[in-house]
């Protein structure tokens, strides 16, 4: 099938009251993984990719390689810009294929955000692609910020409520105290439920998506230290707090980090315990495999949520 505009798997997502797993990939492995789960358990996921993946891989291969994707399943696969900060960017991938873009002026002041987004929105919806925006700033780390200089980072509902009605944006991305990264949080995680669910009251009941949302499982952490990473002090969002988020009104949950993590444990692996294989064929698999069966696990995380 042809790769589907994400309101789509999000309003499916919305009708059964719980998430769709977005999945960042900027190489054929990762996208072939998360493809893969995707058919294992026939459920619909978007193909995330960054900026820096663009820049990485090129937009033409980033297209050619999710069109092969879709064409090669049944389950709907939407192309997701994510984070996309360019404007003239954001434009090239609606022209070159993509079925879904996110606009991320979150860093501006207020109306210039509300004036790029409400730009986007015209220049996608006449071509049937959806826009993601984000209200708020990731803040993660910040346990030493006192209250109000947190909520000043936080999304405001009020300032949501407007931004949603003057943009007519497809979905939200509000920020709850999630932060991008494998070092998310000093001590103990803190989302902030109530102003996730007031958002979700006063826009009506869009489609919120949640950033920054790998969970950086402790296991995963250890198998990486165990063959060499250094990633000391990381730390996700639970998992009891991702379904708390998907209960209130999330339909979208991005997953990058523990994807990386899995994939780098493995290829760490691989060289650890055969030092004489260098065919990128199979420790590149073994990795794929890894981030798979990682990507699975997610799926079923957002669908048992709901």
């Amino acid at each position: 099938m042809s790769l589907v505009p994400g309101r789509e798997l999000l309003a499916a997502a919305g009708a059964r009251g719980h998430a769709v797993g977005a999945f960042n990939f900027s190489n054929l492995e990762f996208l072939r993984a998360i493809v893969a789960a995707a058919d294992a358990k026939q459920t619909p996921v978007f193909l995330a990719t960054s900026e820096g993946a663009i820049n990485y891989a090129g937009i033409e291969y980033i297209i050619a390689m999710a069109r092969a994707a879709a064409e090669t399943t049944k389950v709907p696969l939407s192309l997701h810009l994510d984070h996309g900060k360019d404007l003239a960017l954001i434009q090239r991938c609606i022209k070159a294929g993509y079925t879904s873009v996110m606009i991320d002026a979150s860093h501006l002041p207020f109306e210039e955000n509300l004036r790029q987004t409400r730009a986007v929105v015209a220049m996608a919806h006449p071509t049937g692609v959806s826009v993601e925006a984000e209200l708020g700033r990731l803040v993660g780390r910040e346990d030493s910020v006192v209250v109000a200089e947190r909520d000043a980072l936080l999304v405001d509902p009020a300032e949501a409520a407007r931004f949603v009605a003057e943009t007519g944006v497809d979905s939200l991305a509000p920020a709850i105290g999630t932060a991008h990264g494998a070092f998310k949080f000093k001590g103990k995680p803190k989302l902030d439920f109530e102003r996730l669910a007031k958002v979700k009251h006063v826009t009506g009941g869009l489609p919120l998506v949640l950033h920054g949302a790998s969970s950086v499982p402790p296991e995963l952490v250890e198998k990486c230290e165990h063959y060499g990473l250094d990633v000391k002090g990381a730390r996700g969002v639970p998992e009891p707090d991702l379904t708390r988020a998907i209960e209130l009104g999330v339909n979208k949950v991005n997953v990058d980090t523990d994807l990386r993590l899995a994939f780098a444990a493995e290829v760490r692996r691989a060289f650890a315990e055969q030092p004489r294989d260098f065919d990128p064929r199979h420790y590149l698999g073994r990795a794929r495999d890894a981030v798979t069966r990682l990507v699975e696990q997610k799926i079923e995380l957002f669908r048992r949520a709901g």
